[in-house]
């Protein structure tokens, strides 16, 4: 029998006796009961009430009793046991989530939305922001409001029933105003809750950002503006959201950055912006040339607001979401699932046993240790990049005698596109294994699970140069996008014209609507042949470009750990699963994923993914598609190939064909047990690319 979610049978709605809401009579509802059940009225009851979805009083019409005769029937039929309601795992999971959230970090309240991909992220928090807020206001609030595309869908969905039982109310603008470029300014939304409250708003008639100090100084001693500052010291409560630093982050399209690099901000440690302020991972004030520029709250002012609602979420902004809660910013948090578990494990917490589980059998054995084939544990990259030189000279070179900075023998030439690619060690093959005729012309390493530095990268720009300019492609990390920018600027100085594909093609990572702030896992693959497929045709550097962006685009993956992977400097796990869990979503720098499931069997586990994939992906029968079953390291042959018999019975089923596959530890996590699936969807020219001829160490393809 269907169970409904949380409320009893008495809660529920019903209609006046005699008559139903849809209009429906006893004639009408009658036939539909199941032979009466050999007259057993709690069975009947509940089957017409819970299968067939029938009030409480249309009930009592098909069965000629009273509507309290029906209530009485449904509350007996729950304590014989007749039905069982409880609540939908998922939504019990996120209650937990929610209450190791409150404990962990001190919190007033704390909501947590269950996770469903049928909906926008944005708009569930909104949602959830909305129905919280109609719980915390009074009448007579001061109620600053920050900006963002979080805070803007709590006013529209608050706007939606304007709150005309509060009185006196007032909103007050966060942080100065910005131009029209996003649908979420500060005045835009303090517009919007004023609707929505139909309060007085109070704005700061001011630019977030102005040219210097003491233009801020003036502006802020004028009595207009003055007097919304002072209105803002009297706030006695305050919403806001909070940007990551991510490339595709609000904060970006707001124009903050326009006349200074937010690489100054990236290399002093800040994770986020919070009403126009830096904050880094413990949440202390980041200082930065745009501070002393910046009209609008403190952050020292916004901590003492008596009742501080931070709504947020999605997998890039649990850095950020961490840091405000560790500083203490926000004694309202509303998240979601995902995102409330990510800053669970990121701040080291284990999470509470749902009320009601079983409780494990016996203790879980901790692996403290991992064995590992090593000398010292901080050689351990020099020495495999030493390693990785001389089982492959016929195809890598060292640049300027630096094992950091890579050149392919048999790829650079005069007239081509130059094709650089990077990131951390620990993912071998990937990324020096991609290094050669007919795929990327260099490669710069960083240390383990760490972005290069900018220095490696620029003399691996210089290398690969050809006259023809240079494409850098990478995934999608706060530090690969730090460094590699910087990099840049440095090769652009020196005389070499640069263009940059950030690859995002992890599905679990970021919401759909939020492709842009996805990480780039093992798919990096696939558009890493793209790319060097396109510069070896000797493309422009536009083409080359546009071809690499389709190919990113047009690239899903998701992953599944089964074990953790283990660094060489601790040699232990870096972070603890139980002998019947798995992490699904899961990354490929060590850290945990998105969501953590039981054991399954792999047909199980492999549909969760290519559902996952094919809710995103657009298809029609007779598609081509390529496929890359990669291991995360310590996954066998045997069981990679048992997943990829069950992507291609899926795929199949759908009618679409795989045009060419590729099956093996392609971008790994040191020792991690798991495995991802990427699925590329293609046309003719992504087919031509992928087939076009490349020889290097790991990667090759024969005409």
């Amino acid at each position: 029998m269907r169970k409904p979610e949380a409320s009893s049978p008495a809660a529920l709605p019903s209609s006046p006796q005699g008559r139903s809401v849809s209009g429906r009579t006893a004639a009408d509802i009658a036939p539909s009961a199941p032979l009466r059940y050999g007259d057993d009225p709690y069975v009947w009851a509940c089957w017409l009430y819970y299968e067939d979805g029938l009030t409480q009083s249309e009930v009592a019409d098909a069965m000629g009793v009273s509507r309290a005769t029906v209530n009485t029937y449904l509350a007996e039929a729950r304590d014989r046991g007749i039905i069982n309601i409880s609540l939908e795992p998922s939504r019990l999971a996120a209650l937990t989530i929610a209450d190791d959230l409150k404990r962990h970090f001190g919190l007033q309240d704390c909501l947590v939305v269950p996770s469903d991909e049928s909906r926008p992220l944005i708009d569930r928090l909104g949602t959830a922001g909305a129905l919280a807020m109609r719980t915390i206001l009074q009448s007579g609030d001061r109620l600053a409001v920050a900006w963002g595309r979080t805070v803007m869908s709590v006013a529209e969905r608050l706007a939606v029933s304007p709150l005309q039982s509060l009185k006196d109310m007032t909103v007050v603008q966060a942080t100065g105003s910005m131009p029209p470029t996003i649908a979420c300014t500060p005045d835009l939304c303090t517009a919007a809750f004023g609707r929505a409250l139909l309060a007085r708003c109070v704005n700061i008639s001011a630019p977030a950002i102005v040219g210097s100090p003491e233009l801020v100084k003036q502006l802020e001693d004028e009595p207009l503006i003055a007097s919304a500052f002072a209105a803002l010291a009297n706030a006695n409560r305050i919403i806001f959201g909070i940007s990551s630093l991510r490339s595709n982050s609000t904060i970006h399209a707001s124009g903050f950055f326009e006349s200074v690099s937010l690489q100054h901000y990236l290399a002093r440690g800040a994770v986020g912006v919070l009403a126009g302020r830096f904050i880094d991972e413990r949440g202390a004030a980041v200082e930065g040339p745009l501070d002393a520029r910046t009209i609008g709250i403190q952050l020292d002012v916004l901590a003492s607001i008596r009742t501080r609602v931070a709504v947020a979420g999605g997998f890039d902004k649990v850095p950020a979401i961490l840091a405000l809660l560790r500083g203490g910013f926000a004694n309202v948090l509303i998240t979601d699932a995902a995102t409330g578990r990510g800053i669970l494990n990121a701040d080291g917490v284990k999470a509470t046993r749902p009320r009601g589980a079983a409780a494990p059998r016996a203790p879980i054995p901790v692996k403290m240790h991992v064995k590992k084939f090593l000398n010292r544990p901080d050689d351990a990259v020099e020495e495999m990049l030493e390693g990785a030189l001389k089982a492959h000279e016929r195809y890598l070179a060292p640049i300027s005698g630096s094992r950091r900075a890579l050149v392919a023998r048999d790829g650079p030439r005069p007239g081509k596109v130059g094709l650089v690619i990077g990131g951390g060690a620990g993912h071998e093959p990937c990324f020096l294994g991609y290094v050669g005729r007919g795929l990327a012309d260099a490669v710069a390493v960083g240390n383990i699970f760490s972005s290069p530095p900018p220095n490696p990268i620029v003399a691996c720009a210089l290398a690969a140069s050809g006259g023809a300019g240079v494409l850098f492609a990478y995934g999608n990390y706060a530090g690969d996008v730090m460094n590699f920018e910087m990099a840049s600027e440095i090769a652009v100085q020196r005389g070499v014209e640069v263009r940059t594909v950030l690859t995002t093609d992890d599905i679990a990572s970021s919401s759909r609507e939020d492709r842009d702030g996805r990480r780039g896992v093992a798919g990096n693959v696939l558009i890493f042949k793209v790319a060097g497929a396109a510069c070896d045709l000797g493309w422009s550097l536009d083409m080359c470009e546009v071809a690499t962006r389709k190919a990113n685009a047009s690239t899903y993956t998701m992953g599944v750990a089964l074990e953790p992977c283990s660094l060489p400097q601790i040699r232990r796990p870096t972070f603890d699963l139980g002998p019947n869990e798995i992490e699904v979503g899961i990354g490929i720098h060590g850290e945990p994923g998105v969501a953590r499931a039981q054991m399954q069997s792999s047909d199980s586990i492999v549909d969760k993914v290519m559902d996952a994939i094919f809710a995103e992906m657009p298809s029609s029968p007779g598609d081509r598609v390529a496929v890359l079953v990669n291991s995360f390291g310590a996954t066998p042959w045997m069981e990679l190939y048992i997943i990829y018999r069950r992507v291609e019975q899926r795929l199949a089923a759908r009618g679409l064909v795989v045009e060419t596959n590729w099956i093996g530890p392609y971008c790994t996590s040191l020792d991690m047990a798991g495995a991802s699936i990427t699925i590329m969807r293609l046309d003719d020219e992504l087919s031509q690319l992928l087939r076009h001829p490349c020889d290097t160490a790991y990667f090759k393809v024969t005409a």
